[in-house]
């Protein structure tokens, strides 16, 4: 399952903040265990200490606070016995899991054995392969634009969409370029850049929105990003977004770093 190591990963991090949270808190916990007793609906608390009353010494109200120290120990050593036992789990899956292993297995294969061979699940190449030579209806140029080219030869809207495409061609990026999206409740929209992710096999877009210091413009945006949200594309997960102003210009170094966290 693509993203499961990450996941199991982020779980742990949970999971040992929490075992480390409780471990702190019963450093200070007081000995013995509280018992609970219902008497004509009403709750009477008892301190259960090793070598005292069997049932246990009544605490009056007075001493209430001591209850719920009791009931928290007891509430965090159930914590401490629960976590331990699901980290054990995922330190073990983890240790050794590949998510690529099943595809490894065909990959190791000799190229003429693999020309033989149907893949259980098809590998990523092929994967990538057919879906960048889908075809897609692009969205039309006026006849007043300006003619910028790529260096993969392909026409685009702005320098900095030449400057986004040339880096992903450099990169060895397969990407569309303005392939429609329909989005429901606000109609089709063209993202500047659609990828497909190699970890989720979902499709990732990428928007930048060139003229935010015009104010009919970065209304249009920001009413397209929310439709993207309502259509469950949130930003730092399906949607990347970078923006410019007349004064503030595409930052390539926040390109690159975009890019490592979400395309490679």
């Amino acid at each position: 399952m693509a993203g499961l190591r990450k996941m199991l990963l982020q779980e742990q991090d949970r999971l040992e903040k929490i075992l480390q949270k409780t471990s702190e808190q019963l450093k200070d916990a007081p000995p013995g265990k509280l018992r609970l007793s219902s008497s004509n609906k009403c709750v009477q608390y008892y301190y259960c200490v090793p070598g005292g009353r069997k049932n246990g010494q009544y605490l009056p109200r007075e001493k209430k606070k001591l209850a719920y120290r009791l009931a928290q120990k007891s509430y965090d050593e159930k914590i401490i016995k629960l976590a331990e036992k699901r980290l054990s789990q995922i330190r073990k899956i983890t240790e050794n899991y590949d998510e690529g292993e099943i595809e490894k297995i065909f990959l190791d294969e000799h190229p003429e054995r693999q020309k033989l061979i149907e893949p259980v699940e098809p590998v990523w190449e092929q994967q990538l392969s057919k879906w960048a030579a889908e075809d897609y209806k692009r969205k039309e140029f006026q006849e007043d634009m300006p003619v910028i080219l790529t260096e993969k030869g392909e026409r685009v809207r702005s320098k900095s969409e030449k400057i986004l495409a040339d880096y992903f061609y450099r990169n060895g990026i397969l990407y569309k370029y303005e392939c429609p999206l329909y989005l429901k409740s606000f109609g089709t929209v063209h993202p500047d850049f659609t990828f497909l992710s190699r970890k989720t096999k979902q499709e990732i877009y990428w928007e930048h929105d060139g003229k935010m210091d015009d104010p009919v413009y970065a209304q249009n945006a920001i009413r397209k990003i929310q439709a993207y949200q309502e259509n469950d594309i949130h930003p730092g997960e399906r949607l990347i977004l970078t923006f410019e102003t007349s004064k503030i210009l595409l930052n390539t170094r926040l390109v690159e770093r975009l890019v490592r966290r979400y395309l490679l």
